[in-house]
């Protein structure tokens, strides 16, 4: 009875994170599905029946019969993935320099031997105007390595969403200028059921060569689906998930889980319940007066504080400092998640109101 009650007290004490959408495990029905089909055989590597159905009913949703759909662990692997074997080894990749390949992940696609050009962007998206200035200065002379991918993340890592307009320009840009255009996926979820958002998965099949679904940040164990729409690039691709030990003896694993994401479109729920969470925090912020770093429609909010507003925040609650504005104040980062319940967000909000 004694641990019991401390763990309990340990329980109370503990504070809520805000620091990412993946604390949590899994989905209640993702848990249910593995272990109601756990008893079965099935093919590896993802050949499996799950697997099968999940990409057959993700290509509905994305009304793209011809693209085809890998699932892979995570998003860092999955950035790898598409970039080291979309590109030559004399071939490099566009990103803003808030991109997750250029601040995150630790020197993977330089250790893979590609080049990352980052281009600065106040809000974390990248348009034609920017893409055009790396072009000048890289024009197909042999003494520099030539640009050949432009990497965007949606929603990016500012917290920004792509309208299809957004999207659609960029992808004719690059069709123009013989570039691929791959967007990271990882908290796409979010990105299209944002309020402001009016894309949709069929509009990301249309107009990217290749992007990815995650589910690591929305509900899912882990893993990410890559769906591949341009048939020229990545043929082999199986080929370099294996090499790069990517390819999972029991990747039914992943399957199960997007295809139980995709039933019932509890993907986009789950997704509209975090934002859902975040708009209350966003609308309690802006009653109050504060500024935010960017403008956000998501399941992310960076707004400005001063050191001892962030400090009584972070006695209750944990979130990052995200970027120092001058010598009294600071951006923080909030992230809500598909598990994000009102009672937390109420007591987040009535200790805003005390700021």
């Amino acid at each position: 009875m004694a641990l019991l009650h401390l763990f309990l007290r340990a329980l109370e004490n503990m504070k809520h994170s805000f620091r990412n959408d993946y604390s949590e495990g899994c989905h209640p029905k993702i848990l249910e599905a593995l272990f109601a089909n756990n008893d079965s055989q099935q093919n590896g590597y993802g050949e499996d029946e799950f697997c099968r159905k999940a990409e057959t009913l993700i290509l509905e949703k994305c009304k793209s019969s011809n693209s085809k759909v890998h699932f892979v662990s995570g998003g860092t692997f999955a950035n790898l993935l598409v970039i080291s074997a979309v590109l030559k080894p004399y071939e490099s990749v566009i990103s803003a320099d808030s991109g997750h390949i250029n601040s995150n992940e630790t020197g993977a696609v330089e250790h893979a031997g590609h080049k990352i050009h980052s281009v600065f962007s106040e809000n974390g998206k990248l348009y034609p105007e920017q893409i055009s200035e790396v072009l000048k200065i890289h024009t197909n002379f042999p003494h520099q390595v030539k640009p050949k991918l432009v990497y965007i993340s949606n929603a990016t890592e500012l917290g920004t969403v792509y309208t299809k307009k957004e999207l659609k320009n960029l992808y004719e840009f690059c069709k123009k200028n013989r570039l691929f255009l791959f967007m990271d996926g990882a908290r796409l979820g979010q990105a299209i059921a944002s309020e402001n958002g009016d894309l949709s998965l069929e509009d990301c099949a249309k107009f990217t060569d290749v992007f990815y679904i995650g589910g690591t940040k929305n509900g899912a164990l882990f893993g990410e689906a890559i769906v591949v729409n341009n048939p020229e690039i990545l043929e082999d691709i199986r080929f370099h998930i294996k090499q790069k030990g990517g390819l999972l003896a029991k990747g039914r694993v992943l399957g199960i889980q997007f295809l139980t994401l995709f039933q019932d479109d509890l993907y986009f729920n789950l997704a509209k319940h975090a934002n859902l969470q975040m708009k209350k925090i966003k609308n309690k912020f802006e009653e109050s007066g504060f500024r935010f770093l960017t403008e956000t429609y998501s399941n992310q909010l960076f707004p400005i504080l001063n050191q001892k507003q962030i400090q009584t925040l972070q006695s209750e609650f944990e979130f990052y400092e995200w970027k120092k504005i001058d010598e009294h104040f600071s951006a923080i980062r909030l992230i809500t998640s598909w598990k994000t319940n009102d009672e937390t967000v109420e007591k987040f909000i009535r200790m805003v109101s005390g700021l």
